[in-house]
Formats: structure tokens, C-alpha cells, sequence
């Protein structure tokens, strides 16, 4: 009775020294403030005929001790970067430009990451209009392998938007080729897909051309995709 007493002194000893295997929290995608989303931004403070410092913030996300933000410049797909702990932070960017920026939430006890959405806006310059901006391409995937469907097409997706709102037409580009130079046609402001006849084995690369009602157009830059 005193063994069977002492194996069980010792067996509770060792589940109260074992600890917590329970994983650490992950750090939560934090949500954007400003610039928002599809806007122009006139806040920023001008350094220069061709700079401004615009300040960017966002909220507090869980679990998270400091942040990567993010800032591409559209025209070039250039980004820039900056590390911080607070929820703000101010960067000399180009005016009369669209960019696209989010935010990495970043936890010291976790090796995962969260990251926001991701929003577009134009940096104010001299213009009165704007071109759209580019298209962002969102299926397939970049770099990607996909499966036709049964009537051997695959479906092309992307976002559009415009300060102006005034978009008139997307105009799809593709091809077998890179850059791809054929034009599949132009499709209305509200239509954001447009299916294409695919073969097996072959890699496709594909573009879309946004146009708005002054003439102006933007370039979304080129993807690619294989076909099982």
C-alpha cells in the first residue's frame, strides 16, 4: 500500500513538472486605417517637386510585438519597408503614384506571421485625373500549376479599381508567349474574369489593361501559369 502510495506521488510529481505543451499564440493580421483603401491621399507632407511623407497607421492586432509594413510602389514594383512596435509609421514616397501597402504582424514567440489585407492609393502629385490602378491579378496564381476544366479552359481573375471610378473597360492579354501580345478582348468595368481554351503541359502568361474614361491606362504587369 505505501509503494502503491509513493508511485503515485512521484507519477503526479511528474505531470505537474512536465509544463505546457499547449503551442504559443499566433500573432492576428492587423486591420489598416490609413491611407484607405482606393483613395487619393492629400495628407502627406511634401518634401520635394517629387516626394511627400505620408504616415501610415493601422490597429493593434493580437498577439503581436512589432510590425513590417509594407509600401510597393505600383508604376515600378518597388517596395519599401519598415520595422516598428507602434501602429504607425511615415515614409517618403513618390507623388502622383499609386501604391499598394499592408502590414506583417510579428510575434517573438511564434515562428508564424499574419498579414493584412492589402490596399491600393495614389499619393497626390499635380494631377487632376488619374490612370486606374492596375489590375491586380488574383487567380491563377502566379507561378502556379492548375488543372482546365472539362471544357479545357481555365478561368482569369483580377481586381480592378479607380480613384475616379470611372473605369470603361479591362482589356486581357494571353498567350504562350512573354510578354503575351494577343488580345483576347475587352470586357465591362463589372466583369472581372474571362475564361481561356488551355492545353495540357503548356505554361501561359497573361495580363489585363485597365482603361478609364479619359483615356488613361494602367498595366497589371504579367503572370504566368502552367497547365497540368
Amino acid at each position: 500500500m505505501i509503494r502503491n502510495i509513493a508511485m503515485l506521488s512521484i507519477l503526479a510529481l511528474l505531470i505537474s513538472c512536465g509544463g505546457n505543451d499547449d503551442p504559443p499564440p499566433v500573432p492576428e493580421g492587423a486591420a489598416l486605417v490609413f491611407p484607405e483603401e482606393n483613395s487619393e491621399c492629400t495628407t502627406g507632407v511634401s518634401i520635394n517637386e517629387t516626394l511627400s511623407q505620408v504616415t501610415f497607421q493601422w490597429m493593434a492586432s493580437s498577439n503581436t510585438d512589432r510590425y513590417s509594413l509594407s509600401v510597393v510602389n505600383l508604376d515600378t514594383n518597388v517596395p519599401q519597408t519598415v520595422s516598428t512596435a507602434a501602429t504607425s509609421a511615415s515614409l517618403s514616397i513618390a507623388k502622383g503614384t499609386p501604391f499598394a501597402w499592408s502590414v506583417t504582424s510579428i510575434s517573438s514567440n511564434s515562428d508564424q506571421t499574419a498579414t493584412s489585407e492589402t490596399w491600393l492609393f495614389y499619393n497626390a502629385g499635380f494631377e487632376t485625373t488619374y490612370a486606374p490602378f492596375p489590375a491586380q491579378l488574383v487567380n491563377p496564381v502566379s507561378g502556379s500549376t492548375v488543372q482546365k476544366d472539362l471544357a479545357n479552359e481555365v478561368l482569369l481573375e483580377w481586381q480592378g479599381a479607380d480613384v475616379d471610378n470611372d473605369i470603361v473597360s479591362f482589356e486581357v492579354f494571353f498567350s504562350d508567349e512573354n510578354p503575351p501580345t494577343t488580345s483576347m478582348g475587352t470586357v465591362d468595368p463589372e466583369t472581372m474574369e474571362f475564361s481561356v481554351t488551355v492545353n495540357s503541359d503548356t505554361v501561359y502568361y497573361w495580363s489585363v489593361i485597365t482603361t478609364d474614361l479619359e483615356g488613361n491606362r494602367s498595366d497589371s504587369g504579367v503572370f504566368e501559369f502552367k497547365v497540368f
